[in-house]
């Protein structure tokens, strides 16, 4: 009884880790490169980055941060995120999806916080924070930062819905 309660824990905690990391191949390729820059083997993680990027047409750097459930559409196909990009937890990103800096000058690129939904085709450059609980509608492009519980689209960036909680 005991060794079957304790296989049982093991296969949660198994698809746990599974539902949390690992949604996608690019996903699982970068979490894979991740791990060796954390443990300093850079060159390896780039080469790590190299395979995601040609076979999944997705450049997620191993040396960006990237919270747990993070979801990449159509498999990452045509997502650009900058090296030193920190995204949340429970974060879509969209195909075509473009995160960077604006120029060399920039001392950070977006920092996107927890639960954000990025569109088809959005481009998200500058020095901006994205806030909590965010959706951000198809091909907006976004160089201003935008508050928690916030729906924004277009080009020029426009707010569809704010929701205050003061």
């Amino acid at each position: 009884m005991i060794l079957v309660l304790r296989l049982k824990v093991k296969i949660y905690s198994m698809l746990k880790f599974v539902r949390d990391y690992l949604n996608s191949p690019p996903i699982i390729v970068y979490r894979v490169g991740n791990q060796f820059h954390k443990i300093g083997l850079i060159k390896i993680a780039f080469a790590i980055s190299i395979i995601n990027r040609l076979i999944f047409s997705t450049w997620i750097p191993s040396s960006s941060k990237i919270g747990k459930r993070f979801q990449a559409g159509y498999w990452g196909l045509g997502i650009v995120i900058h090296s030193d990009t920190v995204i949340g937890d429970d974060c879509l990103i969209s195909q075509n999806v473009t995160i960077g800096k604006k120029n060399a000058d920039d001392k950070h690129p977006p920092i996107l916080n927890n639960n954000i939904y990025i569109g088809v085709g959005c481009v998200l450059i500058g020095e901006i924070t994205i806030g909590n609980n965010v959706k951000i509608g198809a091909n907006s492009f976004v160089n201003k930062s935008i508050p928690d519980d916030s729906i924004v689209a277009g080009s020029p960036l426009r707010v569809i819905n704010y929701k205050n909680n003061d």
